[in-house]
């Protein structure tokens, strides 16, 4: 499992009975959960995030011990109001919102341009179980490499992709990683903040990770049963 920061890395460990231990590979430290779980704290943004969690998941390849599912997770930006403050997302899809280009046309996505992905499908039967689980709402997680800091842009970012639910830094990152290792990804995201003007004090910050940790208590079971050949 992997997040952007050590305080949602520790949100998650919370939801476990018992804490694990750091484990360190050649560019990566894991926290290694009992159950077979390793945590990851992979860094801010796409970038850093698809490298860390690619480091990972090599590392586990190479001891012959790989993974059967790489979870991005976290807390971001929701779509209001049908992301509120506190809630929870559960990616049904995961969009880059800005690779591609802009034209005098608008922008186009990196797919338009004869290249690459934009999108990767986490496991419908998996999305359908979390969101039952932990009352996550199934939707778009966008992945950005600048986070929204006015109306204008949540307007334009909503318009692309009417389904977007939820923004943040890393999901696309770690779900490239994930398919380059022909993994399954699924991305869930606690609400912090609305989407729009950059005002810290209606941030909380704090009610996220505590929905982040709940929602985890509730979802090992799940992760725990799912069956990666149950696609």
């Amino acid at each position: 499992m992997a997040t952007a920061v050590p305080v949602e890395r520790d949100a998650v460990a919370r939801a476990f009975p018992a804490r694990g231990a750091e484990v360190s590979s050649p560019g990566v430290t894991l926290h290694r959960l009992p159950g077979g779980w390793d945590l990851l704290a992979a860094g801010v943004g796409p970038a850093l995030a698809a490298a860390s969690s690619a480091a990972a998941l090599t590392a586990a390849a190479l001891d012959s011990a790989p993974y059967d599912l790489v979870v991005s997770t976290g807390i971001g930006g929701g779509f209001v109001p049908d992301a509120p403050v506190g809630s929870l997302v559960v990616a049904d899809e995961i969009t880059a919102a800005d690779l591609g280009a802009e034209t005098a046309d608008g922008f186009l996505p990196v797919t338009d341009l004869g290249f690459g992905t934009v999108t990767h499908h986490p496991p419908a039967g998996l999305v359908a179980a979390v969101a039952t689980a932990t009352g996550a709402r199934p939707g778009t997680v966008l992945t950005g490499a600048t986070v929204t800091g006015t109306a204008e842009r949540a307007a334009l970012l909503r318009a692309r992709h009417p389904r977007a639910l939820a923004e943040a830094m890393e999901g696309f990152g770690v779900a490239e990683a994930a398919a380059a290792h022909g993994l399954p990804v699924l991305e869930l995201r606690a609400v912090s903040n609305p989407v729009g003007p950059r005002d810290r004090a209606a941030w909380r910050v704090g009610d996220a990770l505590a929905a982040l940790t709940d929602a985890f208590g509730k979802l090992a079971p799940v992760l725990t049963s799912w069956n990666r050949h149950d696609l």
